[in-house]
């Protein structure tokens, strides 16, 4: 696969999933293992699956936007601005890296809410 395609394919697979079919994420964009680095996030796909559908109940209503997608090698990174119920918004920095056959084969990520103030005028995104 090319990077092109793996940036694609990782916006697709987060968006997929967030937007409440995690299932669909998985049997579209992951390949035969799932190694996940988020310490919230059962390792594995199934433990992806139900963080997801577990987020999709409780909070329907967020929203999420791509800000960058940076690729190099077999990673893409991807810099996301999210929004939750009650205008709680975060900054969020996930990282996949993919498999031989360009399938989704391990997660990284880091997330930061948005402060109400900032020493300098900035957005985080």
């Amino acid at each position: 696969m090319s990077i092109e395609q793996n940036k694609k394919n990782a916006i697709a697979f987060y968006k997929t999933a967030y937007l409440g079919n995690p299932q669909l994420a998985v049997e579209k964009y992951v390949g035969n293992e799932y190694i996940q680095h988020n310490p919230d996030v059962a390792d594995g796909t199934q433990g992806f699956i139900r963080y997801f559908e577990r987020m999709q109940t409780e909070y329907p209503q967020k929203s999420i936007e791509f800000v960058r997608c940076i690729a190099e090698g077999n990673l893409v990174a991807l810099h996301t601005h999210q929004t939750w119920p009650g205008n709680d918004e975060y900054v969020t920095m996930d990282f996949f890296r993919f498999d031989a056959n360009g399938k989704i084969c391990e997660h990284w990520d880091a997330i930061q809410q948005v402060p109400k103030k900032s020493a300098n005028p900035n957005t985080m995104y």
